[in-house]
């Protein structure tokens, strides 16, 4: 038998800043990993710095979740803007 290679998980996480745009990223994240975790990887918080995650509601596929959330495979973390 071969080796696998160590399980990850596919994360995408999203940030829409305006109607029109889309800040997406694909990640390959460790098994317990963290919606926290995501979202500092994802590199979102550098390019969207007005974003305060204290402030802000995040959603994976449309839910309501908090940033200690933990992470499965195929979760899209969304990062809601007020509207």
């Amino acid at each position: 038998m071969g080796h696998a290679e160590a399980p990850t998980l596919a994360v995408e996480v999203i940030y829409c800043p305006g109607p029109d745009e889309v800040d997406a990223v694909q990640l390959r994240l460790p098994p317990g990993a963290t919606v926290h975790d995501a979202v500092q990887l994802s590199g979102v918080l550098t390019r969207h710095p007005a974003i305060d995650l204290a402030k802000r509601r995040l959603g994976i596929w449309g839910k309501l979740i908090g940033l200690e959330t933990l992470l499965r495979d195929q979760d899209r973390v969304e990062i809601y803007r007020p509207l």
